[in-house]
């Protein structure tokens, strides 16, 4: 089997994603309870996106030909557990450049929501107060970016017009970009005392998880916003709602712990807390980014070169 002749599962009819070329048998699945074909004929797999991990690792120990695993989302860890089933040598691919601009553009939502006490007026509204008086702005504040990837970069972008006092970036290893330094993780004790607002888009996994635990929000100034876009696990539950509920600290979340959050679960009615359903890169801007990433990453493929965005390769 070559990379013209193969089977590709996508997760979109072929026939809508412009620029795919031809020779490859596209085969369209996004997560129903039966396979389109024999996953063992599959040499390039799409996962379905936000299908959840048991639809994402469903046909993965019966897919022996695969080559490439190619996810429609930044992050990985819905994938990653069922790589153990795969042969070596087989390349996981992320989507990169898909939905860093649906994800800057909710942070920037979600810390001017928080600050400018949006749900508070909404909820006057309703009632028909009206809820004037001094709010905080985002102008003049601190700010700590915690995962400086391309998600993280395209934040800094959204944050430049709002005359921040100071941006400062963390990611897994320290370098200087134009913007400045980006610093470890070990620098945090020093960082977070200093920031008014931490962003969390870091990647969920063993050197991120519960990383936002007791120590770390104790470390954050009094008054602090804490925005997690990332992965509700990289965030300890209990020790966030201790804060929340003790009126130090505000929280802006598009992912939570557990997820989806069950009714009657306190993070939903805690103080100082906004929530959203991780609607981060589900926006109309998804959708033609996703089918171009999948387009060109194809073009490579059926060509023999090598794909892009490779995360892992399996061993």
């Amino acid at each position: 089997m070559t990379a013209t002749t193969a089977d590709v599962w996508l997760p979109f009819p072929a026939e809508e994603i412009d620029g795919l070329p031809d020779g490859p048998n596209y085969l369209f699945w996004n997560g129903g309870p039966d396979f389109p074909a024999d996953p063992a004929d599959c040499a390039y797999y799409v996962v379905p996106y936000m299908q959840g991990p048991e639809v994402a690792q469903r046909p993965l120990a019966s897919m022996t030909s695969v080559q490439v695993v190619q996810t429609l989302s930044a992050g990985i860890d819905h994938v990653e557990p069922g790589l153990g089933l795969l042969r070596a040598g087989v390349r996981l691919c992320n989507a990169k450049g898909v939905h860093e601009a649906s994800t800057a553009e909710l942070t920037l939502a979600l810390i001017l929501a928080s600050l400018r006490g949006i749900p508070g007026f909404v909820r006057g509204q309703d009632k028909e107060e009206w809820r004037s008086g001094f709010y905080p702005a985002l102008a003049d504040k601190s700010v700590l970016i915690v995962g400086y990837g391309s998600i993280g970069s395209a934040i800094e972008d959204r944050l430049a017009p709002f005359e921040c006092a100071r941006v400062a970036r963390v990611a897994r290893s320290a370098r200087t970009t134009a913007r400045g330094p980006v610093h470890t993780l070990d620098d945090l004790p020093a960082l977070l005392p200093e920031a008014d607002v931490v962003i969390l888009s870091t990647p969920l996994n063993p050197s991120t998880q519960g990383l936002v635990g007791a120590d770390f929000l104790a470390a954050m100034p009094d008054g602090a916003l804490l925005v997690n876009v990332a992965r509700g696990g990289v965030v300890d539950t209990k020790a966030l709602l201790a804060e929340l509920e003790s009126g130090r600290l505000r929280a802006a979340l598009d992912v939570t712990d557990p997820e989806p959050l069950p009714q009657g679960h306190p993070l939903w009615h805690a103080p100082n807390v906004l929530i959203t359903p991780h609607v981060g890169g589900s926006t109309s801007a998804f959708e033609p980014r996703a089918k171009r990433l999948l387009a060109a990453q194809l073009t490579r493929f059926a060509a023999g070169e090598p794909v892009r965005n490779v995360v892992i390769t399996t061993g």
